[in-house]
């Protein structure tokens, strides 16, 4: 039986990183054609963004996909799947560095903005295309806002995989019931 994990916003919540359903205000100004017309403006959304994630630390949710050595593909753009020590599928790229976020208007990839290509969607239907009937496609915190929450889940319906949502409490849940499949 394989699984993968596919997380949103919702894994980080319980790291102290607020949502965009939080925040609707900071969604609305993650377009390309908002960061190239203000720049400045954009570039204080990223600043933002960037200090809410100043700090934040792995929860036991990022933990346990790493101990467990699961694969990932995360909508997330704070690394926290990384300092867990999961190398996890990053859709939506990366925050600048510190010395990019003068430019950070003009950057692409970090993050991916809402008109940009996603480069990493193709290797994400690829990974889910691979699953087979009764493996496992684990939905952590992840919304149905975006096209590709969606599509993944029925792509993942589609190869007869079982679908498990943990929408609440991920830091307890996803180390719960990963050694509940695993025994």
């Amino acid at each position: 039986m394989k699984i993968i994990a596919f997380t949103g916003a919702g894994i980080s919540k319980q790291s102290n990183i607020p949502t965009f359903m939080e925040k609707p205000d900071v969604r609305e100004k993650l377009f390309r054609s908002f960061a190239n017309i203000y720049h400045e403006e954009y570039n204080e959304i990223i600043r933002q963004l960037k200090a809410n994630m100043n700090g934040a630390k792995p929860n036991d949710a990022h933990s346990a996909l790493a101990e467990y050595n699961i694969p990932i593909i995360t909508m997330n753009i704070d690394g926290l799947h990384k300092l867990a020590g999961s190398d996890a599928l990053e859709l939506h790229g990366r925050l600048p560095e510190d010395d990019e976020m003068d430019i950070a208007y003009s950057l692409y990839n970090k993050p991916v903005l809402y008109g940009d290509p996603a480069p990493n969607y193709q290797k994400a239907y690829e990974m889910v295309y691979d699953l087979e009937p009764n493996d496992i496609f684990m939905v952590v915190g992840c919304s149905y806002h975006t096209a590709i929450a969606c599509d993944l889940r029925e792509v993942a319906k589609s190869r007869r995989a079982r679908i498990i949502e943990i929408q609440e409490d991920a830091a307890f849940n996803v180390r719960k019931i990963l050694e509940e499949l695993l025994k």
